[in-house]
């Protein structure tokens, strides 16, 4: 699941305006039928209009994933989505949707009728908006009664968090594990990281991260060298500042990994440490999850490129959703995304995460950071940003299990 920002909301008018009217016209000749169904997601099924409908709504938006896969993609887990909500008993409350509409409307500075006559100027019917938003609050609704239990953000978490935010210069050396977790595996692996976190030793964690984490740090027992506090991911780094060291984390669920990070020491220095309000990285997808033909061509792509801009080359021909770039706030990447980037400097690559149950593996690299400039936070801003990222893992997890539970077939 993911999130549409004000900046690209505030583009609105001026995609319409380049796009113009009409449907997608990209479309396959042979989908004459728009309702004919391109996919059946368990009973549920998944019409060429709704495809078009969802691809139009996403580049209207500038959003990822504005391809026909992409669309396509994002109505399947629409539908696993909706199931777990309806199982689940969440009903929305008429008011209540409206409200939400009139919400997402208003990020672009517009009334929901300002908002929806301009998406019907471009071709996407009212449906494709209400539908879009309504997935979204149903699912926010079951995740939040799902584990907003489990996220307890204390006042020393938001203390600390406040306090990096302001430019303490604080540094960390940490080891850490990223155990692949793919669905059919999950209750092994989490049996197992529960394990690992009650390591006593420094010894005693290396040991499990040279047998079992598939990061590069594996050979060096998880290792990894000092670290300013404000390169990591802003949830990780209250988790970091509560340990002592020697200390382990509680295992983190991350899409199709569970993650784990030992303190093994602290200080303080001199030196400010920066703070950054956008980071740009791109991904490239590679089909084969981890298997040794997917690395190999990893490691060989990862020899001919020294900046993201040289991605492109690479991916010349492809597919578009085969390359992804992106420029996101901290606290907007994916945790898993995040904990990667943390130790890349700009042009190193990462190969630690997969996508799709582990099918795709990512080739993750590192574009730039952009410094923050007299940024500042309230205790609510930290507290809402730390429950949200934590709440957005579950729920990654959750949407992967329900995809390798359901019945998927493409036309």
């Amino acid at each position: 699941m993911w999130e549409i920002s004000k900046m690209n909301l505030n583009r609105l008018t001026r995609s319409i305006a380049v796009l113009g009217l009409g449907l997608v016209t990209s479309a396959p000749v042979s989908a004459q039928n728009l309702f004919a169904p391109v996919a059946k997601v368990n009973e549920s099924i998944v019409t060429e209009f709704e495809v078009q409908q969802r691809r139009r709504f996403l580049e209207v938006l500038n959003a990822p994933g504005a391809t026909r896969d992409g669309a396509l993609n994002s109505l399947i887990d629409e539908r696993l989505r909706n199931e777990a909500v309806a199982e689940a008993g969440i009903e929305l409350t008429p008011q209540g949707i409206a409200d939400s509409l009139s919400e997402f409307a208003s990020r672009a500075d517009l009334s929901t009728e300002e908002f929806t006559q301009a998406l019907g100027q471009s071709g996407i019917s009212p449906e494709t908006f209400r539908d879009f938003v309504v997935n979204s609050i149903g699912w926010r609704e079951l995740v939040r009664a799902r584990y907003a239990s489990r996220v307890q953000i204390t006042d020393a978490e938001i203390d600390r968090a406040l306090g990096e935010s302001n430019g303490s210069g604080v540094r960390v050396l940490v080891s850490e594990i990223i155990i692949p977790a793919p669905p059919q595996q999950a209750a092994r692996v989490n049996t197992l990281a529960e394990q690992i976190s009650q390591s006593k030793s420094a010894a005693e964690f290396s040991n499990y991260a040279s047998r079992y984490s598939a990061t590069a740090s594996r050979g060096r027992g998880g290792h990894l060298p000092w670290q300013n506090l404000t390169d990591l991911p802003p949830s990780l780094q209250p988790l970091i500042l509560s340990l002592a060291p020697g200390e382990v984390t509680d295992p983190l669920p991350i899409p199709n990994a569970v993650a784990l990070f030992q303190l093994r020491d602290i200080e303080e220095t001199n030196v400010t440490a920066p703070t950054y309000s956008a980071i740009e990285y791109a991904t490239y997808y590679i089909p084969g999850g981890r298997t040794e033909a997917a690395l190999a061509q990893a490691a060989s792509i990862r020899g001919r490129i020294d900046r993201c801009d040289d991605l492109y080359g690479i991916a010349k021909g492809q597919p578009a959703e085969v390359l992804e770039r992106v420029t996101q706030a901290p606290a907007e990447i994916p945790q898993d995304v995040a904990i990667e980037l943390s130790k890349l400097d700009p042009g190193e690559v990462s190969t630690t995460l997969t996508r799709a149950n582990g099918q795709t593996l990512m080739l993750l690299m590192m574009c730039g950071r952009t410094a923050a400039a007299n940024a500042s936070a309230s205790r609510e801003d930290v507290t809402n940003a730390l429950r949200q990222e934590r709440l957005t893992g579950y729920a990654e997890q959750l949407l992967e299990q329900l995809r390798a539970d359901a019945r998927i077939v493409r036309k």
